[in-house]
């Protein structure tokens, strides 16, 4: 289990900082499976999860839903045939907070 993992979200506010350049560079390299995407001008973290079939990545997605409703911060998530793709950001700063990187921690852990 990772650091990132046994953390728990903060509650994420409209002046909440984004994390700096030299947190991004730290906190990316904790979860070295996610790739920084940025789309309309908004950093995200992005994976994509391979599954053998449509029945295990519905499964995974209900997964991630459970967790998300639990912390309260929701992902983009699209499931696919074989494969899930999760996206974290903080919507309410435009950007990536540290939440997002917990929750990615987080979300890793549900394929155990």
């Amino acid at each position: 289990m990772t650091e990132l993992s046994k953390m728990k979200c903060e509650a994420c506010h409209a002046d909440a900082p984004k994390v700096t350049d030299e947190e991004l560079g730290e906190l990316v390299r904790m979860i070295p499976d996610w790739g920084v995407e940025v789309r309309d001008g908004i950093m995200q973290l992005e994976r994509v999860y391979k599954f053998k079939n449509f029945k295990l990545a519905l499964a995974f997605t209900n997964k991630v839903a459970e967790l998300a409703e639990k912390e309260f911060h929701h992902p983009g998530i699209l499931t696919e045939w074989g494969k899930v793709t999760v996206t974290w950001w903080s919507h309410s700063i435009k950007g990536l907070h540290r939440n997002d990187f917990i929750m990615a921690a987080k979300t890793d852990q549900l394929l155990d």
